[in-house]
């Protein structure tokens, strides 16, 4: 681990909405960060917030604007034009539309999230305000790779850090599928086995518990990670079943 406060990179190869980024960068973290994601529309769409935020912005708020005569109708026809043609704002619109604002994908990896009914999305110019900031705080320090998670990391060194929350083990099989892609847990621990002898600082966000139901199995010791468990508090889906249960 280093002794420095400051990283040299910061990277996220699972990065989604790279949230984690956005923190490490308002908090100057790094000195630099990497994006990454399998998901091409998403790196496209990280890639244009940082590039072209404002024609990003203008080309939401005509699919957002578009919506208002028929909003249920008009998200199946972005949703199918999406997954015909997969662009960024299209992307960024579903996004803002769907339950809990939570991708999820069936085994054709096309996208298939229903939208919240209850509510149209972020306004455009809010949206608008969020682009902007997003701009500004990553811009000139960001790289963004539309490359498998080993390969997004694959330069890192012990001046950096690798921050990974990868599709869960628990939520990647079965049923409650939540994934576009599965990642195998034999592969996932060669890379940490691989982090780990290079001398590279990670954290990795992976499976847990919920009551008595636990989500995975724990991760072998070889990977030479501290597990912590954080208590996530109480689960809101038990309570509106009746139940008081705790996530970890």
């Amino acid at each position: 681990m280093l002794s420095s406060s400051r990283f040299g990179t910061f990277y996220e190869p699972f990065a989604g909405s790279a949230a984690l980024t956005i923190a490490a960068c308002a908090a100057d973290t790094a000195e630099r960060f990497v994006i990454g994601d399998t998901l091409e529309p998403l790196t496209e769409l990280w890639t244009q917030i940082l590039s072209a935020p404002d024609a990003l912005a203008d080309e939401y708020e005509r699919i957002w604007s578009a919506q208002l005569a028929d909003p249920a109708a008009h998200y199946l026809k972005t949703r199918a034009a999406f997954n015909q043609a997969g662009r960024a704002a299209e992307l960024l619109y579903l996004l803002a539309r769907c339950v809990k604002n939570a991708p999820r994908f069936n085994s054709d990896g096309e996208f298939n999230q229903s939208a919240d009914h209850r509510r149209l999305g972020m306004r455009p110019s809010k949206m608008r305000q969020e682009v902007a900031g997003a701009a500004a705080l990553l811009g000139g320090r960001t790289e963004v790779r539309s490359l498998d998670f080993a390969d997004a990391v694959a330069e890192a060194t012990t001046r950096d850090l690798v921050y990974m929350d990868p599709p869960w083990e628990g939520t990647s099989k079965g049923s409650n599928k939540r994934y576009r892609d599965w990642l195998a847990r034999e592969r996932l621990i060669e890379v940490l086995e691989d982090l780990d002898a290079r001398g590279v600082s990670y954290i990795l966000s992976y499976d847990g518990r919920h009551g008595a139901k636990s989500y995975g199995d724990w991760l072998p010791e070889s990977i030479g990670a501290v597990r912590l468990e954080l208590v996530a508090g109480r689960s809101s889906q038990a309570t509106l079943n009746g139940r008081a249960v705790t996530t970890i």
